[in-house]
């Protein structure tokens, strides 16, 4: 797989990215590992994780942690081979330290992903979402001392409007503090808000993209085409509260305009969702979420 260059660093990156949420529950240990070691023999080097990703067990405020122990496992004697992403900033406890982004939390999570992970540097680290208590100033003066100290190559951004990215980009350059090279939105040929604004910006300021949310939870793979009985292994059987689009008619109308799109390029709806998704300009990579190796074999062969 031709692996693509982020903009403004050192990192080359499959145009996949595997996805780890579903690390914990449902996808336990052992599976985790043959998926990770599966994404490397197919060239998928982009391994995305968080430090509150637990499964489907999550929630704001659960400990999270199992992915990246999963991961740090599985990468035991292959962390060579791997772009190894984490994010910090959601809560992942019930005190007022385990959350935001102010520098004191950023330092600590990084520590601690790095001890789960069993590795001493990371090569993204993320802002996951913005934090209205912490001037942003602050943390990216934090992410600036990450690198400078060695625990990360480079930092990154994650749910961030354009505003903000824009804001985050002028202060970096006004403080000579390093620029964030990639930015993580949600994006699916159901949902692309981000091409009105934040993708342009991205552009223009040499800023990699990197969805998530890609097959808008499983819609875009072709598994529903009967919204009322879903497959059993489902998302939409086994954690139905994170599809509540399922029964939306204005989603399913939607659906079925990308599904006749598909239909006319000779394609099946989930490698034609991948296809377009990673053929839009300044899109580097796709962040695929999967339970079995297979799955990630097919959004492979997909792009052959």
């Amino acid at each position: 797989m031709e692996h693509r260059p982020l903009p403004r660093s050192d990192l080359a990156v499959s145009p996949l990215c595997l996805g780890t949420m579903t690390f914990g529950t449902p996808v336990g240990e052992r599976e985790a590992i043959a998926i990770v070691h599966a994404a490397l023999d197919l060239g998928v080097n982009f391994i995305d994780t968080a430090n509150m990703y637990e499964g489907y067990t999550r929630s704001l405020g659960s400990p999270g942690g199992l992915a990246e122990a999963f991961v740090g496992k599985a990468l035991r004697d292959r962390r060579d081979r791997a772009i190894v992403a984490t994010k910090a900033g959601n809560p992942i406890g019930p005190a007022p330290e385990d959350k935001g982004l102010s520098r004191a939390h950023l330092l600590r999570e990084c520590e601690r992903s790095l001890v789960r992970l069993q590795t001493d540097y990371l090569d993204l680290f993320y802002l996951h979402v913005p934090d209205p208590d912490t001037p942003i100033a602050e943390s990216i003066a934090a992410c600036a001392e990450l690198i400078a100290d060695g625990k990360t190559r480079h930092w990154a951004l994650s749910n961030f409007a354009a505003g903000q990215t824009r804001e985050i980009l002028d202060l970096c350059a006004e403080n000579s503090w390093p620029l964030p090279v990639a930015h993580q939105p949600p994006f699916s040929l159901l949902n692309r808000a981000i091409e009105a604004d934040l993708l342009p910006l991205c552009v223009e300021r040499q800023l990699a993209v990197i969805p998530y949310r890609i097959l808008e939870s499983g819609l875009l793979s072709g598994k529903y085409a009967d919204p009322n009985h879903p497959p059993p292994d489902s998302r939409a059987a086994e954690k139905p509260e994170w599809l509540p689009q399922l029964h939306d008619p204005s989603i399913q109308r939607a659906l079925a305009e990308v599904a006749a799109q598909a239909a006319a390029a000779n394609l099946s709806l989930f490698a034609y969702a991948i296809r377009s998704t990673l053929d839009i300009p300044g899109i580097t990579s796709a962040i695929l979420g999967i339970k079995r190796p297979e799955q990630l074999a097919a959004a492979v062969q997909a792009l052959a």
